[in-house]
């Protein structure tokens, strides 16, 4: 009995330790290879954001009207204004999240180049050899690395990295035949900072389409050809899919290789792991297992020698065993078989409240697509994705007539409902919308700034029938309201439409038909069809953006700019048939601004000539564009640039000291050229553009030459450790401020220590 027993125990401990281990160890393959492949997409995804930025925002300047013209035009020092607004697109691109140190506009068919330094001509420029071979490369626009020397620019030299990864874009870009080039320039080692760095068991790396490393941690590895490390030429046809992973053998070590490949550029993503780094912690498993299981088949061969004896005595030291790491089994006075029961219980639960959370945030994604596709933030591709994803391909390919349907609750005032039950009732009228729609002919309903909106479509139909069908459905479910809430509300319907990309367009009609309700009253439905004679329309809006460049004008005391603004402004608000009262508002608004901006500024009317008039009366009495523009030059803007030209000089320096102060007091966090300029109630454009004036250097830099000079006085007055000096100056972690003390000083931290530090 005792062999019996001893064989029928031994026998399955050594089979369940040899088959965990076996499943252990490749559950770590499987974690290390899964978290590899998550790393690639990461950093994928992070540099690739970075790159499509700056690609969009280089065509955008390239395709700009300045430049466009002055593509075919020679310039000099005469065209300062055009310099300076060109010198502005450029801005746009060098930012601390594009990483772009330096913009290249080279046009060496009108002999002239701008960068970050000045306005060069191109023959007398020192790399224009380089930048002529640019114009010779295949394609409008290419990725590419660049020696950092060979293209001759201080600021690009100035961040010590070797090469440079730089967007090669030929002006202009519709042309088959070239005058120009437009560079930006990324160092190769900004990209190495948004990678992980390094271990000694992991190495990631961005190769081009030759298998040249472009981006890497370690500078003295950039420009290589993957091949020139150790990899075997013969195997780099492991890279033909688009991500995958494999091992290989490099300089005699067994290394694992996880890529992806962008579809962005084609730039090759990859991470080279070392096996041994992988088997070894399945090697500390399998060592741990086997203890287990010897320790278990030495109390098994006990139990069996004991249970000869005593039947009951084996079950008896099992329970005190568990008693032993479950105290709390002993005080429930609870056996071995309610604690099996009670966590299979748990596990169920948790099961079911882990479904209840996936559907719940499946239904969150779900109305957070729906909300973008009804305002216009999502492009019809990853639309028609979504659609796909969340199970409405077939019925949303069957429709050929769609429409959008908007719901407001009119009044709660004399009901006996209060304003705080609005969100419960548009929920309740939400339900009832879903109930009487068939689910076939409809997407979800959401519910957007207090409006309930519906995309109904139907198929086989022709539009009158489905005009029919959705004023039939509004008066339904009007009626339905009324009944079971006891409530009006008022319907807007959009005219329909046969594309899901019109889907945005259709919610504005659906809410312009809503404002309708100022003359029809309460419990309407309004059908958008019945305000323009069926005819589309785009929904206008106030013109913010030509506001705030006004007001910045009129704070650089530019009057011709203003006035041009002006002019602007006002063909964009009369452009559309309106009612008097909308023009009236839309120009009140903009005097509101402006006197917003005086009161900001500390302007007093009387600095205006204005004193017991009333501008709004004064304003009200106008009623034609020429009269009204004529009006707010007088009035308004010529008095303000007055006043702005006068406090110019004196203000530029304040600004620029005010900021300094910021950046002394608070250079130990995270302080930025926003922030200050939100304090300061200026664009920050505007105070970039008033701090390298004064400073010759911009604010970034500034406030890094601070920290800098900061981090040396404590290395050499206090004893401060270098990862809290790292902290207090916004590093992510020290080894990235040892990196970049040693580029600017030529020594670590340590080193500058021990060799200035004086005294004990």
């Amino acid at each position: 009995m005792v062999l019996f027993g001893c064989f029928i125990s031994i026998i399955p401990l050594v089979a369940l330790g040899f088959f965990s281990f076996m499943k252990s160890s490749t559950s770590v393959q499987n974690h290390v290879n899964s978290s590899n492949i998550q790393i690639m997409n990461q950093t994928n995804s992070n540099l690739e954001q970075v790159l499509r930025t700056v690609d969009y925002t280089l065509n955008y300047v390239i395709n700009s009207n300045m430049l466009q013209s002055a593509l075919y035009r020679p310039l000099s020092y005469y065209d300062f204004q055009l310099y300076n607004k060109l010198r502005e697109e450029m801005s746009l691109l060098q930012s601390p999240e594009t990483k772009v140190t330096d913009v290249i506009l080279a046009n060496a068919t009108s002999n002239w180049l701008i960068n970050n330094r000045g306005m060069y001509e191109f023959n007398e420029y020192a790399s224009k050899e380089t930048l002529l071979k640019l114009l010779e490369l295949q394609g409008n626009s290419t990725w590419m690395m660049l020696e950092t020397e060979s293209l001759g620019s201080s600021d690009t030299l100035s961040y010590a990295c070797p090469y440079t990864i730089a967007l090669v874009k030929k002006m202009p870009l519709s042309s088959s035949s070239a005058r120009g080039v437009a560079l930006a320039t990324i160092p190769s080692c900004s990209l190495a900072a948004m990678m992980d760095s390094p271990s000694e068991s992991r190495e990631v790396m961005v190769l081009d389409h030759n298998y040249r490393i472009v981006v890497h941690p370690e500078q003295g590895k950039l420009g290589r050809y993957l091949t020139d490390t150790g990899y075997a030429e013969a195997e780099l046809d492991h890279f033909d899919s688009k991500s995958g992973q494999f091992e290989t053998k490099i300089d005699n070590r067994q290394v694992s290789v996880t890529y992806v490949r962008s579809d962005f550029n084609g730039w090759l993503y990859a991470s080279f792991t070392e096996m041994s780094a992988i088997t070894k912690e399945s090697r500390s498993i399998g060592w741990f297992t086997l203890y287990i299981c010897l320790l278990m088949i030495g109390f098994s061969v006990l139990i069996v020698w004991l249970g000869t004896r005593k039947m009951y005595t084996p079950i008896r030291h099992i329970f005190e065993n568990i008693v032993e790491r479950l105290p709390e089994i002993q005080a429930n006075k609870k056996n071995e078989l309610q604690v099996i029961d009670e966590h299979i219980r748990d596990m169920f639960n948790s099961n079911t409240k882990l479904r209840s959370e996936l559907r719940q945030t499946s239904q969150q994604v779900r109305t957070f697509f729906l909300h973008k596709l009804f305002l216009g933030k999502i492009n019809p591709p990853e639309a028609m994705e979504q659609i796909e994803m969340f199970g409405f391909q077939e019925q949303v390919s069957a429709w050929e007539q769609l429409a959008v349907f908007t719901l407001q609750i009119d009044m709660l005032d004399e009901t006996r409902y209060e304003r705080k039950d609005r969100d419960l009732l548009l929920f309740a009228v939400n339900n009832i919308i879903e109930e009487m729609i068939p689910s076939s002919h409809r997407l979800p309903s959401v519910i957007i700034d207090l409006t309930q909106v519906t995309l109904i479509g139907r198929g086989g139909i022709t539009p009158e029938a489905f005009n029919d069908y959705v004023y039939t459905l509004s008066e339904e479910i009007q009626k339905t309201t009324r009944n079971f809430l006891d409530l009006e509300v008022s319907i807007g319907i959009s005219l329909p439409y046969d594309n899901l990309s019109k889907t945005s367009r259709a919610y504005q009609e659906g809410l312009e038909a809503l404002k309708h309700r100022i003359k029809l009253g309460t419990g309407v439905i309004v059908p958008y069809f019945s305000l323009n004679s069926g005819k589309h329309t785009r929904v206008y809006f106030y013109p913010m953006q030509v506001e705030n460049e006004l007001i910045d004008a009129i704070k650089l005391a530019d009057e011709e700019r203003a006035v041009e603004l002006l002019r602007q402004w006002l063909d964009e608000v009369f452009r559309k048939d309106r009612t008097p009262h909308e023009y009236q508002i839309s120009l009140i608004r903009l005097l509101n601004d402006l006197m917003i901006v005086m009161q900001e500024n500390g302007i007093m009317l009387e600095q205006l000539d204005i004193r017991d008039s009333s501008l709004v009366e004064e304003l009200l009495r106008l009623y034609t564009n020429p009269d009204i523009e004529s009006w707010f030059k007088s009035r308004i803007i010529r008095p303000m640039v007055s006043v702005f030209r006068d406090r110019q000089d004196s203000q530029y320096q304040n600004l620029s000291e005010q900021m300094i102060e910021m950046i002394r007091k608070e250079f130990d966090r995270n302080i930025t050229l926003e922030e200050c300029a939100s304090r300061l109630h200026y664009n920050n454009f505007y105070l970039s553009s008033v701090f390298k004036k004064e400073t010759n250097m911009s604010f970034s830099e500034y406030l890094s030459q601070y920290r800098f000079k900061m981090s040396k006085k404590w290395l050499v007055e206090t004893d401060m450790p270098i990862k809290d000096i790292a902290e207090k100056l916004s590093y992510n972690n020290s080894q990235n401020f040892i990196r970049s003390f040693r580029k600017l000083e030529g020594m670590t931290p340590g080193q500058y220590r021990s060799k200035y530090r004086t005294g004990p």
